[in-house]
């Protein structure tokens, strides 16, 4: 029978041995692994351990050692940040946001004005018990959903792709730059 830590009852001194019974069970109970579905040994910072028990280093550093020659993975950064494709990305990105941020924004100091200033018109019935400022209240709502497609929607189809091909690039530039480590 088995403890719920994975450990056979009756392999410590504990409160789970046998009173004195201290049997060979096979073979070390020290070499038991403990098999949880949900832990990470990756997450935790334990898969990858040297030969010292310290963790290897999975990506190499960015900086070289004294007197190597090369490019630094900060200088293919700001290079490519320079560089048309980044810009026309954030173009992209400034031309969807800004107008739309700015629309918006107006739309909702438009409601909040429109509330405190003409409280008539907004008590204005439109159908049965809903009036104009439960209306407008109500497409506050609608339109913060429709900004959202329409914002997922260009992301998608005017800089989703660009901007992949942009960070694979980056990345194998990066890569080179710190001496072809993977």
């Amino acid at each position: 029978m088995q403890s719920s830590n994975g450990r056979p009852q009756g392999a410590g001194n504990g409160p789970e041995s046998s009173g004195g019974k201290h049997e060979d069970h096979g073979g070390p109970t020290r070499d038991v692994t403990y098999q949880d579905p949900w832990y990470d040994a990756a997450d935790a910072g334990w898969a990858n351990l040297d030969g010292a028990g310290l963790p290897t280093p999975s990506v190499p550093p960015a900086r070289g050692g004294p007197g190597e020659p090369g490019v630094r993975a900060r200088d293919v950064y700001v290079e490519v940040q320079r560089g048309p494709a980044f810009q026309e990305v954030r173009g992209r990105y400034r031309r969807f946001v800004v107008p739309g941020v700015a629309g918006f924004l107006l739309w909702y100091v438009g409601y909040v004005i429109a509330a405190t200033t003409a409280p008539a018109l907004m008590a204005r019935p439109v159908v049965g018990a809903v009036n104009v400022a439960m209306f407008a209240g109500l497409a506050q709502f609608l339109t913060t959903f429709l900004f959202t497609w329409a914002y997922a929607r260009h992301a998608r189809l005017r800089r989703d792709r660009a901007a992949l091909e942009l960070r694979w690039d980056t990345q194998e530039l990066a890569r080179g730059a710190r001496g072809g480590a993977a």
